[in-house]
């Protein structure tokens, strides 16, 4: 299983690990640069979140380890695990339509609300790594 024992990290392709789902206090890391931006994670058994410079970028009820997440223009990618399902919720652009992809699914389209979140519900108890990708329509 992968959890992220330093709570957030970048890995050597340039994208950021965060997240461990097994701490049963919560744990947070702030003020962590990378690519000239801050991040700062909260994580424990019941939450994780990630802030990027003070904007909401994700959260997941419950707790879950998030390993290769990366931003582009079109959307965002990633791998999640955790010991439940998760409710999952990114920070994309507001009032957008999204492809979403879950493991080696596409599970169809959705859209933002105002505020720029985009929210999925996974099965991840007892599936390992699930790979996550949301791309912008368009």
């Amino acid at each position: 299983m992968a959890v992220v024992e330093e709570l957030l990290r970048t890995e050597e392709d340039g994208a950021l690990s965060f997240g461990n789902y097994r701490l049963d206090a919560k744990a947070k890391v702030e003020d962590y640069e990378h690519d000239g931006d801050l991040y700062k994670v909260k994580t424990y058994r019941e939450l994780t979140k990630l802030e990027k410079n003070g904007m909401f970028a994700y959260e997941s009820q419950p707790g879950t380890s998030v390993i290769g997440f990366r931003e582009t223009e079109d959307g965002v990618a990633f791998r999640v695990e955790a010991a439940e399902d998760a409710q999952i919720t990114v920070g994309l652009e507001e009032d957008t339509e999204y492809s979403v992809s879950v493991g080696d699914e596409n599970i169809g389209t959705m859209k933002t609300n105002l505020s720029g979140k985009l929210s999925l519900s996974i099965e991840l108890e007892g599936a390992g790594e699930t790979a996550v990708r949301i791309v912008k329509n368009g």
